[in-house]
């Protein structure tokens, strides 16, 4: 059995429901519209943000899992699809999930309609059923994750993103959901103990970094994994590993560097040269090290629960985010 079906075994009922619902959730009376939900409902990817929902909402409830819980793991996948077709646009990306985007089947104004719809539907999910609580959550990492984006871009112009900067632009823009997941599903079943929700907030949040900086790491990776080697850097983009190097390289190598990033990043060769000076200064290194603390800083939030079939699968899952090949 592979690690997907393994961590999905606890909460099969649910995903299979969870399927119908989300598909039900997308419909319209508008032709165009249904045969593009259509196409996304079919290339839909692993699923964590629904699976990472199910498993700590039965963790905490011993098994039970609400209407409430489906109507939050459905606000979550609306509104993360719609932020994929947004960023398909924005990043002028033709491929998701080795499938042709929508902006690349369908053009830049209707993804972004698209979109727009999505998102609507899953606020107005929330609306129409009083969940105000569970909007609450959902709307803080919206907003956080447009943040997040935006400092990116800021910083990626000058090159000169510190450590504390770089946690603060993956925090909202890749653990500020799976944090919004964990923190709603505790709010799903257990809606008065605020305590609770936060410390599984926290949790949540703690593996998002993690995530995130598996895939920076995958940047220096030789193995096929969806994405090329090479291609943050080709993008400017700035990751744990280069930034580490960047502040403890001396002057000569700095300037070496940030002008190969530059003006250089097209360059294959002095894209592989880049690489090959990471690796040897340590970078990837330390942000495994980084990664790792993440990772168990989050498992010792789920330390005191009972012993379940949800919690090991939740555990599995956390280190599964780390331990992943692509």
């Amino acid at each position: 059995m592979d690690i997907t079906s393994q961590i999905k075994k606890p909460i099969l009922e649910e995903m299979e429901l969870f399927e119908k619902k989300f598909h039900h959730s997308m419909s319209s009376k508008v032709a165009l519209l249904n045969r593009i939900t259509y196409y996304i409902v079919n290339r839909k990817g692993k699923q964590m943000r629904p699976m990472f929902v199910f498993l700590t909402a039965k963790m905490i409830s011993g098994g039970e899992v609400l209407e409430r819980t489906y109507r939050g793991a459905l606000v979550i996948e609306l509104i993360h699809t719609a932020t994929l077709v947004h960023d398909d646009v924005v990043d002028d990306s033709n491929r998701r999930r080795g499938f042709f985007s929508i902006n690349a089947l369908w053009k830049n104004k209707i993804a972004v309609l698209v979109g727009d719809y999505l998102l609507s539907k899953g606020l107005l999910l929330s609306i129409d059923n009083g969940d105000f609580d569970l909007l609450r959550i959902i709307s803080v990492a919206v907003r956080e994750m447009s943040e997040g984006e935006l400092l990116q871009i800021e910083k990626a112009r000058r090159l000169d993103i510190t450590e504390e900067v770089y946690y603060e632009i993956i925090r909202q823009k890749t653990a500020t959901l799976i944090a919004a997941c964990c923190s709603l599903a505790a709010c799903s079943v257990k809606p008065d103990d605020l305590e609770l929700t936060e410390r599984m907030r926290k949790f949540g949040e703690l593996i998002g970094m993690a995530f995130q900086i598996k895939d920076d790491l995958f940047d220096y990776s030789d193995e096929a994994i969806g994405k090329p080697t090479g291609i943050d850097i080709k993008e400017q983009k700035m990751t744990l590993p280069l930034i580490h190097v960047l502040n403890h390289c001396s002057d000569k190598d700095k300037k070496w560097l940030i002008n190969s990033i530059k003006n250089h990043n097209k360059d294959k060769k002095r894209v592989k040269e880049v690489i090959a000076f990471v690796k040897n200064n340590n970078g990837l290194a330390y942000a495994e090290q980084k990664m790792i603390q993440f990772q168990k800083e989050a498992l010792q939030l789920i330390e005191s629960f009972p012993n379940s079939s949800y919690k090991e699968a939740l555990i599995l899952m956390v280190n599964y985010v780390i331990e992943r090949k692509k």
